[in-house]
């Protein structure tokens, strides 16, 4: 409960100070949401791409390679 608390004052403040802003930096303001939006985009790829590169590891071993040689 006290997570959400915080955020709906820290999204108030954000809030309160969009609408502040003058009309000629919403652009900045936009660019910088993006920039932080597509970090955090970036950082789940390569998350999900490092616990792949882990599974992976799993099944490189020489049994199974021996067997799928078979196949």
């Amino acid at each position: 409960m006290k997570g959400s608390v915080v955020m709906n004052t820290a999204k108030k403040i954000l809030l309160k100070l969009i609408d502040e802003i003058p009309e000629n930096q919403i652009p900045e303001v936009i660019d910088f949401i993006s920039f932080l939006k597509a970090k955090k985009d970036n950082q789940v790829f390569k998350d999900l791409e490092l616990s792949s590169e882990s599974s992976m590891d799993f099944w490189n071993n020489d049994i199974d390679d021996e067997v799928w040689n078979n196949v």
